[in-house]
């Protein structure tokens, strides 16, 4: 039995009865989505960049990957869809946690407020990187990205706290070491990022370091670029891990009958997709209605 929150160790489920697949079962298929498309973005425009020769093959910046055309044309356009992907998901995350959260959890209603909120403007900030590139408008640019990943790294530190106050009821321990194993992840790219980028403007002082795309091993400021470009790299892969963990959380029914088996409050549920926001008919609901009956059966629909 798989609770809510279940971390993604080993491999995928077999195909649910009915013929359904583990991408088919509630929302899941959301962050799925998310993932895959986000990866294939920068696998795309990376790809992309190198074969036409606009950037070096070890290790350049995101951006340096998608300033020039064509791939500058790819990267913003599969990245505004990952932006859409990525405020859908943040939502549906929100929804789900107020309703499994009980009414007198105030701390706990608040960090899920404060990451809605973060993931909405990190998601925006992807939207604004996509379609300001860093050879068109600078400055809009780095403010996209600084929404990106500052709002992303704080959303992924809240989102960890709600997992800490939402176990050992409603997942398990092990969910919520992964989440803190990427938030440590994420935290140690930003402030690597930011150390070396700081060392880089402090070695080549007069030059404008944002729109320089070709780097060579010879010159001036070449290893702090290298060790920033990668912290870059690892801070975009934290993202997409993290939002790997939500897989399980999304595996929720949207329609279940119950059906009680001695102790344990097991319920067989039904599966389908066939509404984005299915989860809707047991997460958007009033808190008023939450009684302990309504949260028990409500739960149920995340256990399978």
């Amino acid at each position: 039995m798989y609770v809510l929150g279940t971390a993604l160790t080993g491999p995928l489920p077999p195909p649910v009865p009915g013929g359904m697949w583990w991408f088919q079962r509630g929302v899941c298929a959301l962050p799925a989505a998310l993932v895959t498309w986000s990866l294939s973005t920068f696998v795309v425009s990376y790809v992309t960049a190198v074969l036409l020769g606009h950037v070096d093959l070890l290790v350049p910046y995101i951006s340096d990957a998608s300033a020039v055309v064509p791939e500058r044309c790819v990267f913003g356009f599969m990245l505004s869809i990952s932006s859409f992907l990525g405020v859908a998901t943040v939502y549906v995350r929100y929804k789900q946690v107020q309703a499994l959260a009980l009414g007198g959890e105030l701390k706990l209603h608040r960090l899920n407020c404060a990451g809605m909120v973060l993931g909405i403007m990190s998601s925006v900030g992807m939207c604004v990187v996509a379609n300001f590139q860093k050879t068109t408008i600078m400055s809009v640019h780095l403010l996209g990205a600084g929404l990106t990943f500052g709002c992303g790294a704080l959303y992924i530190l809240v989102q960890t706290g709600v997992s800490y106050h939402m176990q050992p009821r409603f997942h398990g321990r092990d969910i919520l070491w992964a989440r803190t194993a990427v938030g440590l992840w994420t935290m140690a790219s930003v402030i690597i990022s930011f150390l070396s980028s700081a060392i880089l403007y402090d070695d080549l002082p007069g030059v404008d370091v944002d729109r320089k795309i070709r780097w060579r091993p010879e010159e001036t400021g070449y290893t702090a670029h290298l060790v920033s470009a990668v912290a870059e790299w690892c801070l975009a892969f934290s993202f997409i891990c993290f939002f790997l963990t939500y897989i399980r959380d999304f595996q929720v029914r949207s329609s279940c009958s119950p059906q009680w088996q001695s102790k344990i409050k097991h319920y067989h549920c039904k599966t389908s997709f066939s509404d984005l926001f299915c989860i809707t008919n047991y997460i958007c609901m009033s808190r008023a209605e939450c009684d302990t009956f309504n949260v028990t059966a409500h739960l149920s629909c995340f256990i399978s």
